[in-house]
């Protein structure tokens, strides 16, 4: 007996609303897994990563090409005092900003007394002012001549300096106080946005086991922290290495005044080359300590957030808290702040008549150039890694970030020789064709500024829109590309209007970055072309800093913004909260 086949007509069941969003997200996954993105986007990726990197790569063909004789001269004369105060100086200010910054964290954090609030934001507010003006301001304080030791000589009858012992501010150790008083707020904020992202469940559970809170804080807290501890310490030491300006103000020789002064003093760029190298072997060696204090552990939270259990403190133990907390403002910020406003009073005249006008003009035309370059190119980068995540693509983005932990003198050395080379070619291209000289288009001019900035900054830029463009579902890139949208048209039409907020921060931070950048400008700037930085660099060396104390207050001015922007994100960033 045979079965004869069913004809009888099926029916499909209409699918409801969920179905259909089941449906559309399985297309939509299964375009994501066959997409295949444009090698476009590959070959920009590589190109930008190529003029970012241009610098490291000069400098190291530079000095392994030099003779080798030139570097056994430099290790016996330059090297050995060099490296020594330069390894003094970080770890002063390794000491100080960890100690600072992780106190007033965690003092902040989880206390509660009289002026918390208000001493939480003015603890942020000494990162807003450059290195070489504090060093400027303070040394005009503490000097022989200052009102400091002025005061002292009148109170105590000294009539000349040689009657009694002050404290050399022009020192390594002056060096050491200084810098961390202006750097400690990349540990604070490190510290700040960990100590508030931690569970308060887990400092309970050490109570419970019978912890003192001062045993929780350095047996829970602290371990969980030290990524971020290692982090900041290592910014703080990065902007050591960066710094110009501040160590020669105070006679201290460190790698990279050395190499200021190998190269444009001694005319032995070889020289300045292979000193660069081993700036940049400090540089390696903080990115290994970070990498190496994380030691491959994942801190993960216990998932459960509740508002912070604040101790309240009053009598004798508030006043602690807040003096202990107040005076590392107190040193980086308003003591400086008033010395600068009270010679910008006094001689304002002086101040506004000596080229800052047109300093002024020149650093925001630079700056705003340099943080629109550095947005673009950020933008391409990170939407690059997003729509064509590959083997090469994923770390040469990370790679393009590298420019903000060169120093300037090594940013500078490593374009200039390229720069000069290409104007050279094109000079002489120029001359065979047409029989005409074009002269200096690259090096020496604002070209190569902006470019310096550019590569510098880059990751500044690049962080900001890559967090934009993480908070953009992937899913708004499938429906663009199902519905006709290239991966440029979407990037335009869909991606654009959801970054403003980030590419507005991301140029924001670029552009007051570039503002105070001091040792490429001074480096690579065009004869006769004065920025802030410069204009202020340069009365201190001619020992008139009250002729610069209008542009060091707009430097400071405009620096404040994102300062106080990135403390109220880290400050309001607990999860749970709101």
């Amino acid at each position: 007996m045979s079965l004869a086949p069913d004809h009888r007509p099926t029916h499909r069941p209409a699918l409801g609303p969920v179905d259909g969003l089941m449906t559309l997200a399985t297309r939509l996954k299964g375009w994501r897994a066959q997409r295949r993105a444009s090698p476009a986007w590959t070959l920009l990726v590589a190109a930008i990563v190529a003029v970012m990197l241009l610098p490291v790569a000069t400098v190291l063909v530079l000095a392994f090409g030099a003779e080798a004789h030139g570097l056994a001269h430099l290790a016996r004369t330059v090297l050995p005092d060099t490296l020594m105060q330069t390894l003094a100086m970080m770890a002063g200010v390794g000491i100080l900003t960890l100690t600072i910054g992780t106190g007033t964290a965690w003092i902040v954090t989880m206390y509660r007394f009289p002026g918390r609030s208000l001493i939480d934001h003015l603890l942020v507010v000494p990162l807003a002012v450059p290195t070489y003006i504090i060093a400027y301001a303070y040394v005009e304080l503490l000097d022989a001549t200052g009102p400091a030791q002025s005061a002292l000589r009148w109170l105590m009858g000294y009539k000349t300096a040689r009657g009694y012992w002050f404290p050399d501010i022009r020192s390594t150790g002056g060096a050491i106080l200084i810098f961390s008083s202006v750097l400690y707020p990349y540990v604070y904020l490190a510290a700040r946005a960990s100590f508030v992202q931690q569970s308060v469940c887990a400092l309970e559970v050490a109570r419970t086991l019978g912890r003192t809170p001062l045993g929780a804080f350095v047996s829970v807290a602290l371990p969980l922290a030290r990524p971020a501890l290692v982090a900041g310490v290592a910014l703080a030491l990065m902007e050591c290495l960066n710094d110009l300006g501040a160590v020669q103000y105070l006679g201290v020789r460190t790698l990279s005044a050395s190499i200021y002064a190998t190269w444009l003093q001694r005319s032995n760029l070889p020289g300045a080359a292979q000193i660069a190298t081993v700036l940049l072997g400090f540089v390696a060696a903080l990115y290994a300590a970070e990498i190496l204090a994380r030691g491959g552990q994942v801190y993960h939270s216990p998932g459960r957030y509740r508002p912070i259990p604040f101790a309240d403190l009053s009598g004798w133990q508030a006043g602690a808290a807040l003096g202990f907390c107040a005076v590392p403002f107190v040193a980086g910020f308003l003591v400086p702040f008033m010395v600068l406003a009270h010679d910008a009073v006094r001689h304002r005249e002086i101040a506004l008549a000596g080229g800052f006008w047109r300093a002024a003009g020149n650093s925001l035309l630079l700056a705003a150039t340099a943080a629109a370059v550095a947005v673009a190119l950020g933008l391409l980068l990170a939407y690059a890694r997003r729509v064509a995540a590959n083997g090469f693509t994923r770390p040469a983005v990370r790679l393009a970030g590298l420019g903000y932990a060169l120093p300037g003198t090594v940013l500078a050395l490593g374009l200039l020789i390229p720069l000069a080379a290409l104007d050279n070619r094109i000079d002489a291209l120029a001359r065979h064709i047409f029989g005409k000289s074009t002269g200096l288009i690259l090096s020496g001019t604002v070209l190569a500024l902006v470019l310096a900035y550019v590569v510098r900054f880059l990751a500044v830029a690049l962080g900001a829109l890559e967090a934009g463009l993480g908070r953009i579902s992937p899913n708004l890139d499938a429906a663009a590309r199902t519905l006709g949208e290239t991966a440029l048209s979407a990037l335009w039409r869909v991606h654009l209007p959801l970054l403003l907020p980030a590419l507005g921060t991301a140029g924001l931070l670029v552009f007051v970055d570039a503002m105070k950048e001091l040792p490429a400008t001074l480096l690579l700037r065009p004869f006769n072309f004065e920025t802030l930085a410069t204009h202020v660099y340069g009365f201190a060396a001619l020992e008139q800093p009250e002729a610069a104390s209008v542009g060091a207050l707009a430097i400071v001015a405009v620096g404040l913004i994102p300062v106080l922007l990135l403390h109220r994100a880290i400050a309001e960033g607990r999860a749970g909260s709101g």
